[in-house]
């Protein structure tokens, strides 16, 4: 099988296409053809060795795939030859067959594309997660979203709209604006590309504040980080919830005294460890998801497809920070 592989730190230059053997699925796993995988910014760090997870290489990068089932591991009775699923690997995807645990798959609905299944979980997943559980979003609240334009971005921006909140996007360009808008945004902001000193940090916050209101964002979702952080937190309300997604715009500092004067919560997501830790309440929002995407309230954009030989262009466009939407690589 053909397998787009790392073999030592470095940009998506340094990748190399293989022919390597056919994996075999033990006791529990499934062995899946890839017909699609997503490119996620993960991609970008783990071939840099800048990502949490460093695994031992050769190894190719994709964290998400949609697939189907070519063989069935001992113990495993509730999959078959023949299945259709989509699963968050962590990285591996970018390969014509893979070995995924057979607990980790989702199974993907005739209805869909390999295409868009790809797109969806983990973007979607980790939205969900951030502002239903560790942003405690309610109906009729103030949701300001930075980077929505992006997956991540995207997708909060659609589930906050589900939810029923006054969202806020910012983004960094009019067409990204465009493109928040379009997936149900109230309003979109653009802002200037940083770095940013004193001043440009405190216009920054007054953009913000302009466009959340004198009250303040009830719930902020950063998947940016770097110096539109601060600015970020300065808008939020009494009582808010930062909802810490990602950083590449570098990892920020945050001057702590603002918590106390808004009285608000910082708040870390790590969607990963929480599907690991809680895999039913995991889930049952994967369960949602595909309820909202048949009631048509949230879709995955997909803007840009690739061959697997190409799928490091693919990463380089995610690590520019040029993306709307999502970029997916179909294999099969």
């Amino acid at each position: 099988m053909r397998a787009l592989l790392s073999h030592e730190p470095g940009g998506p230059e340094t990748l190399k296409l293989a022919d390597l053997h056919d994996p075999v699925p033990s006791a529990g796993e499934l062995l899946v053809r890839v017909h699609a995988a997503a490119i996620n910014y993960p991609d970008v760090l783990i071939i840099e060795d800048k990502y949490q997870l460093k695994p031992p290489r050769p190894f190719a990068p994709g964290g998400e795939i949609a697939g189907e089932v070519i063989s069935v591991g001992e113990g495993v009775t509730d999959w078959n030859v023949g299945d259709r699923l989509i699963a968050v690997p962590g990285f591996g995807g970018l390969v014509e067959k893979i070995v995924i645990p057979a607990r980790s798959a989702f199974r993907l609905p005739e209805s869909r594309s390999y295409t868009e299944g790809a797109a969806l979980l983990l973007t979607y997943a980790t939205s969900i997660h951030a502002l239903w559980d560790r942003g405690r979003l309610q109906a009729g609240q103030t949701l300001l979203v930075l980077g929505a334009a992006g997956g991540v971005g995207l997708a909060a921006v659609e589930l906050g709209k589900a939810r029923g909140a006054r969202v806020i996007a910012a983004v960094s360009s009019e067409e990204k604006a465009e493109a928040a808008r379009n997936a149900g945004a109230d309003e979109a902001i653009v802002y200037p590309r940083g770095p940013f000193d004193r001043d440009a940090r405190k216009a920054l916050a007054d953009l913000f504040k302009k466009a959340v209101g004198a009250s303040g964002a009830d719930v902020i979702y950063d998947p940016v980080g770097g110096d539109y952080s601060e600015p970020a937190l300065r808008a939020i309300a009494w009582e808010g919830r930062y909802l810490v997604v990602g950083f590449p715009a570098g990892i920020p500092r945050l001057p702590l005294n603002l918590t106390l004067l808004k009285s608000c919560d910082v708040c870390g997501v790590f969607w990963g460890a929480f599907a690991m830790r809680d895999p039913e309440a995991n889930a049952a929002h994967v369960e949602e998801l595909f309820r909202l995407w048949d009631e048509g309230k949230i879709q995955p954009l997909v803007s840009a497809t690739y061959p697997l030989e190409k799928a490091g262009e693919a990463i380089s466009a995610m690590a520019a920070r040029q993306v709307i939407g999502k970029l997916v690589v179909e294999i099969a």
